[in-house]
């Protein structure tokens, strides 16, 4: 059977609009939590607790289900078998599962906060804190597979328009209950992880119910699920080392790395949107065997995520303080905060290329059925580099260089093994493009520069349109120069 490997435009757009008005509610979200409750110790000790639906988002919604149960499902429709057979022998399990992780992980709160911040000065809050939002183990788990389940069926709005439900979910018990402090987050947290699996659960049922009965060839993917499991655990273990070092610094710390995160991965999700549109489609490309269609897609989502992060590297290099200043500096959230916070992401800023790469390239791994160690390797290669220069002696700066570094190493690991192991991707494929591209990240960062020194008396908000607007115009010409230049040369 032959398959289509070209995402539709209009997918791609409702894709990318849901996904930044949820981006924008984090900003709202994160706003809200700066002007109530600042950076202070309060804060750092609900940021701990976050660790936990922090860390089952990336496993269990964009990461290890996304990347098992989006070629599962999409191997089964290859081959024509009815997906609610798989529906029927995974999610039970899937279900008990989840929730016996989320009853241990509440129970073990205490163990847990003193393992990830060992000297934070408000355990109790922490611990009450993690026990609340335990329950997104739960909840972030079957939101993940009912967007995968989506995803496969070419149905993209719902599953983009989980993080709308889930941020409207925080900032409604932020407000409503500020009176309890950051504990309100907490709650937030849980309850927009039960609106990020009630927004997909119409679209779902329309598509996979009633259940059907598996057939002898149906089984829980745990094989296969357990490398990339491992794998998306290596990575966002680089949030652990984050607050594990940051919680012995000064008070706010972990707040500062936080803030200067949320913000600095914003160009990273959005990066991947084309990405998780055309996972689909290359993961029916590679169980048809159509090795080049799989090349050429893997080659182009490689390019555009490339031209996305490296823009937005620029503009973070140049107007990093402005952006924090603009979205944050309100209420509790001092000036003190914004300069601690933007020196922060100019540093996150250089690995942004690094954690586009990582995302982009991981997805071929585990498109096929047989389970593949190998991106796990390299995620570990790169934690060791983010533990080993990780040093408490030099602070925050160190802290965000370290996880820099882990994931361009990486990120050039993904990269070379794609070469030998998966698909052939020839270097001359992505080389010259990216090649233009950072030339143009270079001279778009020279122009935002040029622009916010002559615009310096200017207010923060017109700076950073100025300077913004001269980066991406910059960034765009030099660009469109570069691709025609290559052009000329083929032709």
């Amino acid at each position: 059977m032959t398959t289509s490997t070209s995402p539709t435009s209009k997918a791609i757009s409702v894709t990318a609009v849901l996904i930044a008005l949820g981006s924008l509610l984090g900003f709202c979200r994160d706003l809200l939590l700066g002007r109530l409750f600042g950076a202070d110790a309060s804060t750092d000790a609900f940021l701990v607790a976050w660790t936990i639906p922090e860390t089952a988002a990336p496993l269990l919604i964009e990461g290890a289900m996304a990347f098992v149960l989006v070629p599962l499902f999409s191997r089964a429709m290859e081959a024509g078998d009815d997906p609610r057979a798989l529906v029927s022998s995974t999610m039970p399990y899937l279900c008990l599962t989840l929730v016996t992780v989320s009853a241990l992980t509440a129970a073990g709160a205490p163990w847990l906060v003193d393992v990830l911040a060992p000297g934070i000065p408000k355990g109790d809050l922490a611990v009450d804190c993690m026990r609340v939002a335990s329950v997104t183990i739960l909840t972030f788990g079957v939101a993940g597979y009912l967007s995968a389940a989506l995803r496969a069926h070419q149905t993209f709005a719902p599953p983009a328009a989980i993080y709308i439900a889930y941020n409207l979910g925080i900032i409604t018990c932020v407000w409503a209950l500020r009176d309890q402090g950051a504990y309100a987050a907490a709650v937030g947290v849980a309850v927009g992880g039960v609106g990020m699996v009630l927004i997909q659960t119409p679209a779902f049922l329309r598509r996979f119910w009633p259940p059907r009965r598996p057939g002898r060839g149906v089984s829980p993917p745990v094989g296969v699920f357990l490398p990339v499991a491992v794998f998306t655990l290596a990575r966002q273990c680089q949030v652990f080392v984050e607050r594990h070092v940051g919680s012995s610094l000064a008070e706010g710390s972990i707040s500062h790395l936080n803030y200067a995160q949320k913000i600095a991965q914003v160009p990273m999700v959005l990066s991947l949107v084309v990405a998780t549109v055309s996972f689909p489609h290359l993961a029916r490309a590679v169980a048809a065997g159509e090795a080049e269609q799989a090349r050429r897609r893997m080659a182009d989502d490689l390019v555009s995520a490339s031209a996305i992060v490296l823009l937005a590297t620029a503009a973070l290099l140049v107007c990093a303080q402005d952006v924090v200043a603009v979205l944050l500096q309100y209420g509790a959230f001092t000036e003190a905060d914004t300069v601690a916070t933007a020196r922060i992401i100019r540093v996150y800023a250089l690995g942004l290329l690094g954690q586009a790469v990582v995302g982009v390239v991981c997805r071929v791994f585990f498109c096929d059925d047989r389970a593949s160690w190998y991106p796990t390797l390299a995620m570990a290669a790169g934690l060791a580099a983010t533990v080993l220069l990780a040093r408490p002696s030099w602070g925050v700066i160190g802290i965000a260089a370290a996880n820099a570094a882990g994931i361009t190493l990486t990120a050039a690991m993904l990269l070379a093994g794609l070469r030998r192991r998966v698909i052939a991707l020839p270097l001359r494929a992505t080389g010259a493009p990216l090649g233009a591209l950072l030339l143009a990240a270079t001279a778009s960062a020279g122009a935002g520069w040029g622009t916010r020194t002559l615009t310096a008396s200017l207010p923060e908000p017109v700076r950073l349109t100025l300077a913004g607007t001269a980066i991406a115009a910059t960034f765009c010409a030099v660009a469109a120069w570069k691709g025609t230049i290559r052009m000329r040369g083929r032709a």
